[in-house]
């Protein structure tokens, strides 16, 4: 297998702009804001809002003043759906994808000839970074339907010159077939995904690192380092991050490198702040806040200061791998799926650290909250391995004893603990849904 400091050594970058020092990387950064401002005033959202505001190209004079324009939210996307945020005549159009609708009802994005081939580009560099070679075969079990995931990294695939095979999601036994016959190096699907496949193998009795996959880059959902390490040993493999969102581009707005120390931010096209989620100000660098991006380059849909409700860091210290970008760190939860449970703010990456941390539990659970009378009571139902599982009651309490001890120690909350057979809790194909939240906060 492939080394982090092989990859590290052979310095495979696509595009030389992203070694681009980081003075000339905010001039580039300035010139496109400026010509960002000018181009969405066609969109009657931003025209509005910037003739109240008196906003204009001319008065964008630094980058800091990116916080005077306004903030975009996915609640004003929806209340100018389906593409009310057009900035070209609809002929323009190549494409149109939508969100995936997991937190209410999906979104609509468009793409236009240009926006597509940069799409391509920036899922280029990431793969690139995580060593896809034009030689290689990789093997997509994303969906292939408005979900951005399938089809932006089929085309960073085809752009870099490798093969595609575009299984798509589901099927796991025939994804086992598929990459036994056709001998994939790279596998790009969802982190929890993977993990189903190593298990699927098992159950088949194939050794899951016996399969030829030697990179996996995983998206679409949170997922942690000890994960990360769980998937490596299972499959063999190196797995690399990579964040995006529909309504942005989708995958591209960042992936990691062989350092894997974050994930390098795409400034050239993205201009990315760090805001607290209640006051909107920057918060330090290297502190948690919520990701705000505008999209410098974009040209069907450019959104200005979208926030994405996504929490994560950002780190500007010199990178290993030459890359001058910034990195961000994983996603560590969202503004709007953070539980408050007691008082206690709780993200389902807190739950699944702490998981991942007690021997011989799996990442396969499930988040239960409950509100019986006054009180929350936060339930996690957690699988565990096979040779784990045992009937004698001293052990199964021991090991109930430590997972909610671990649970206590990362996200600061008491919780029930319910160990579950091996293969119990659902399998999904996309993003896994961990959360089941039956108080009825969000009814009525």
């Amino acid at each position: 297998m492939t080394t982090e400091a092989e990859l590290l050594a052979e310095r495979r970058i696509w595009d030389p702009i992203e070694t681009r020092p980081p003075e000339a990387l905010r001039a580039l950064q300035l010139e496109r804001l400026r010509a960002l401002v000018e181009r969405v005033s066609r969109v009657p959202f931003y025209r509005d809002q910037f003739q109240r505001h008196e906003i204009t190209p001319q008065r964008i004079r630094s980058l800091d003043d990116i916080r005077r324009l306004p903030i975009t939210t996915k609640e004003d996307l929806r209340r100018h759906q389906p593409l009310g945020f057009l900035a070209v005549a609809r002929r323009e159009l190549a494409r149109i994808h939508g969100s995936s609708g997991t937190t209410g009802r999906p979104t609509f994005v468009a793409y236009t000839a240009g926006d597509l081939k940069t799409w391509s580009d920036l899922c280029a560099r990431f793969l690139v970074a995580g060593g896809l070679r034009p030689e290689h075969t990789a093997q997509v079990a994303f969906g292939y339907g408005l979900f951005t995931g399938g089809f932006g990294l089929h085309y960073g695939i085809e752009r870099v010159g490798a093969a595609v095979i575009p299984a798509a999601s589901g099927n796991t036994r025939r994804q086992i077939d598929i990459m036994r016959e056709l001998d994939p190096e790279v596998l790009i699907c969802t982190p929890s995904y993977a993990l189903t496949i190593a298990d699927t193998a098992r159950e088949l009795g194939i050794d899951p690192r016996s399969l030829p996959i030697r990179y996996g880059h995983f998206g679409g959902e949170p997922w942690t380092e000890d994960m990360r390490h769980q998937i490596e040993a299972e499959l063999g493999i190196l797995a690399f991050n990579n964040y995006g969102l529909s309504e942005v581009i989708g995958p591209g707005v960042s992936g990691e490198c062989p350092a894997r120390t974050g994930m390098h931010l795409q400034e050239d096209h993205f201009l990315v702040e760090c805001l607290d989620p209640e006051t909107l100000e920057p918060v330090p660098e290297g502190q948690p806040g919520e990701l705000v991006i505008t999209t410098l380059t974009r040209e069907a849909m450019p959104l200005v200061r979208y926030r994405t409700r996504d929490i994560a860091r950002i780190e500007r210290s010199p990178c290993r791998c030459g890359r001058q970008t910034a990195r961000m760190s994983r996603v560590t939860g969202r503004t709007d799926d953070m539980l408050i449970i007691r008082g206690v703010n709780v993200f389902p990456s807190q739950i699944e650290e702490a998981l991942l941390r007690v021997e011989g539990t799996t990442p396969h659970y499930v988040i239960e909250v409950d509100r019986p009378e006054r009180l929350d009571i936060l339930t996690v139902k957690v699988e565990i391995h096979p040779e784990i599982f045992s009937d004698r009651m001293d052990r199964m309490q021991s090991l109930r004893e430590r997972i909610g001890s671990e649970i206590q120690s990362v996200a600061g909350i008491r919780a029930h603990v319910e160990l579950v057979e091996p293969r119990s809790i659902e399998r999904f194909v996309g993003k896994a849904k961990r959360v089941l939240d039956r108080r009825g906060l969000h009814e009525g």
